[in-house]
């Protein structure tokens, strides 16, 4: 049963003109999530978020755990329930599931890429060795050039799934929650390039567009790092650790590599700020035309 509507413009990247985009109305549907329909989908979504990581952290059961609970979390379709999704929310209890070989390996995985950063292991160690404390894993992936404004309703819907399952007594009273997302980075003098490029009337670069699907243009970073979600850059705010950490399948990089330099991010956030951090994420990317 779809939960709710929304019509958004999506960018044709696709089109043949370089001087004039092409926008088309689509019409979104929030699905919960259904282990007969999605796997396929939310498996190769997973594939997605956790890059050349992804073959070592046995995605097919963090898919088959995801999909295990359809009241917690949502997919996105166009074409009605029996189509495939192009985005997915969802939370996991790390605790509830440690025996679970994804998670078990998922656990291992974070508190390596961790210890980039010493307070932030010391941090997720303790918290995570804590039997008081109940650690939500937040995966929220979606194909490329899906426009942003369609996130921040499945996070309000988390929140009340999340609020809707403590009332009966579900194991989802959490005390902190860990994203994982990605980023790319780019030299400065790929940065130069783009700014020329963006620069030229009717050429802005289509790649850099489609990181930022809410219509705006992403200002350059300091360090060269880029969200490929812009919501990201929200949710990080609200974090009381942060890091950006290496692949550790990922290629020596040199002049000739083709392709993003991308890494991963973590963000350990306190539970109790997730009503905010969706009413924010609301404010901000708003449908055009809302603001």
């Amino acid at each position: 049963m779809s939960k709710r509507k929304n019509q958004a413009d999506y960018e044709d990247s696709d089109s043949d003109s370089e001087d004039t985009p092409t926008f088309i109305d689509v019409d979104f549907d929030f699905f919960g999530l259904n282990a007969t329909i999605d796997y396929h989908a939310i498996k190769r979504l997973l594939d997605q978020l956790f890059g050349v990581d992804a073959e070592d952290l046995s995605t097919h059961a963090l898919a088959d755990l995801v999909l295990s609970q359809p009241d917690i979390g949502t997919t996105i379709k166009t074409d009605g329930e029996e189509s495939g999704p192009y985005a997915f929310l969802s939370v996991l209890n790390i605790g509830v599931h440690n025996d679970n070989v994804s998670i078990k390996s998922l656990v291992e995985y974070i508190l390596a890429k961790s210890k980039g950063d010493s307070a932030f292991h010391e941090s997720l160690s303790a918290i995570l060795r804590d039997p008081q404390c109940q650690v939500g894993l937040v995966l929220c992936e979606r194909l490329i050039n899906m426009p942003v404004p369609v996130i921040p309703p499945m996070y309000r819907m988390l929140v009340d799934e999340l609020k809707d399952a403590v009332e009966e007594k579900e194991p989802f009273n959490f005390t902190h929650l860990i994203f994982i997302s990605r980023v790319y980075k780019l030299t400065p003098e790929e940065e130069e390039a783009m700014t020329i490029t963006q620069q030229q009337p009717g050429k802005a670069s289509k790649r850099h567009k489609s990181q930022n699907s809410n219509g705006e243009t992403n200002e350059r970073s300091a360090d060269g790092v880029y969200p490929f979600h812009p919501e990201d850059e929200e949710i990080r705010k609200f974090a009381s650790h942060h890091l950006i950490f290496p692949y550790s399948n990922a290629q020596p990089r040199n002049a000739e590599s083709f392709g993003l330099d991308t890494a991963g991010r973590l963000m350990l956030v306190p539970a109790a700020q997730l009503t905010e951090l969706a009413r924010v994420l609301g404010d901000v990317f708003q449908p055009p035309g809302n603001v």
